[in-house]
């Protein structure tokens, strides 16, 4: 068999694979890294039998990434089994095709190099709608996650780093959900700068863009960044899904930035993936009144987390000092120095492009006008805003 067949056979080894397992299946990936994905997709459907030593290397292998025990190959067969009828996976390329898209493997050029970080739990591989442009180095994307059911701060916030981060010519990974994710998406688009502006990692199959009220902003994405998923088409997002589906959006990112987070929410298992595996996380502050906030709170009490008001701030965890920002955009610090939490979160709360009134900021930033005019004077004073007939925007220095 010659390299090309070889490889175009695991392809669709991989394929079938991604629809025989769920994702993260510890003892599904030992298997393919034991035995490859070829003779490891013949194993996993019965065509093939697997002998004590090969069981023996997945037990060594789970036992050396956490897993201290397990019920052996006859269990994951038998869970596997009700699957292998249902496998397909010249249809499932051919549906990507016809879709304009494609599956990508560990190997190919499109490949992110920063997923292999994830150990065994690298996925097999990728189903990707998008433009044919790689995905950048960890330290040139971060991640923007949060609450479905977002403030019109977090709102504020995350539209206003997205936007940032984009201007900067960084890219922006998200869930493609409702609230937080929708805003990190938009904004990185309008923006961006880069090739490859935003990244959604999706919990379901790229056929089916979900939710359908998101639609229209997941089409855009596909169309200027990528919609990837590690599922085949045709795949429903479970909600076992959603948070497997966390740890690919921590490792595809240099920075985790939790800008909304309920005390129980997902978006704090992306943090605790990218904490595993060595990745920075950054959390916003918000009111001690918002339950929104409340897992932001809990990240930065438990250590967790850097607290984060700015883009500068989040682009110096993505590298030492800022590194490979434009130097006449990095953030003046020195101006910021000295502000209250109520003064961040009202600086937060400043639109860039626009003004706004009191009334409204006071909503954003979850502050009563007469903290908000007090700390409008004192940003003003700074130079950090700016008064346009009565509203407020923030100023080029802030």
């Amino acid at each position: 068999m010659n390299p090309q067949t070889t490889k175009d056979t695991e392809r669709v080894a991989r394929a079938a694979l991604s629809r025989l397992m769920e994702p993260q299946d510890a003892a599904g990936l030992a298997l393919v890294q034991t035995a490859g994905a070829i003779d490891g997709l013949r194993i996993a459907t019965g065509q093939l039998k697997a002998g004590p030593e090969l069981e023996q290397e997945i037990t060594s292998l789970l036992a050396g990434n956490g897993t201290a025990s397990w019920p052996g190959i006859a269990a994951s067969l038998k869970r596997w089994a009700p699957r292998v009828a249902d496998l397909a996976p010249e249809r499932d390329l051919t549906t990507m095709k016809r879709l304009g898209g494609r599956m990508i493997v560990p190997g190919d050029d499109l490949w992110p190099a920063q997923l292999a970080d994830l150990g065994i739990q690298e996925p097999l591989c990728l189903w990707w709608r998008g433009s044919e442009v790689e995905i950048p180095l960890a330290r040139r994307t971060i991640a923007l996650v949060g609450s479905r059911d977002s403030t019109s701060y977090g709102a504020s916030v995350t539209g206003d780093f997205a936007y940032g981060l984009g201007q900067r010519g960084y890219t922006v990974v998200s869930g493609g959900a409702y609230g937080i994710d929708a805003h990190a998406h938009r904004g990185a688009l309008s923006g961006g700068t880069g090739p490859m502006p935003t990244i959604a990692v999706m919990a379901g199959g790229v056929d089916r863009f979900y939710p359908s009220g998101n639609e229209d902003l997941l089409r855009a994405v596909a169309n200027q960044g990528a919609v990837l998923a590690e599922v085949p088409p045709g795949s429903a997002p479970t909600r076992y899904r959603f948070l497997q589906r966390n740890r690919l959006i921590a490792a595809l990112a240099a920075v985790t930035v939790v800008v909304e987070a309920r005390w129980r929410s997902g978006a704090l298992n992306t943090a605790h993936h990218a904490e595993t595996i060595g990745r920075a996380v950054g959390a916003v502050p918000g009111s001690i009144h918002s339950a929104n906030s409340a897992g932001c709170h809990r990240l930065l009490r438990d250590g967790g987390a850097v607290c984060v008001t700015d883009v500068g701030e989040i682009a110096e965890l993505a590298g030492p000092s800022g590194e490979a920002l434009p130097l006449d955009q990095e953030e003046p610090a020195a101006a910021h120095d000295g502000l209250t939490l109520e003064d961040l979160i009202l600086l937060d709360a400043l639109p860039l492009r626009s003004t706004s009134s009191v009334d409204k900021l006071a909503v954003v930033a979850g502050l009563s006008p007469e903290s908000v005019r007090a700390g409008l004077g004192r940003l003003g004073l700074l130079g950090l805003a700016a008064s346009e007939r009565g509203a407020w925007k923030r100023s080029k220095n802030g």
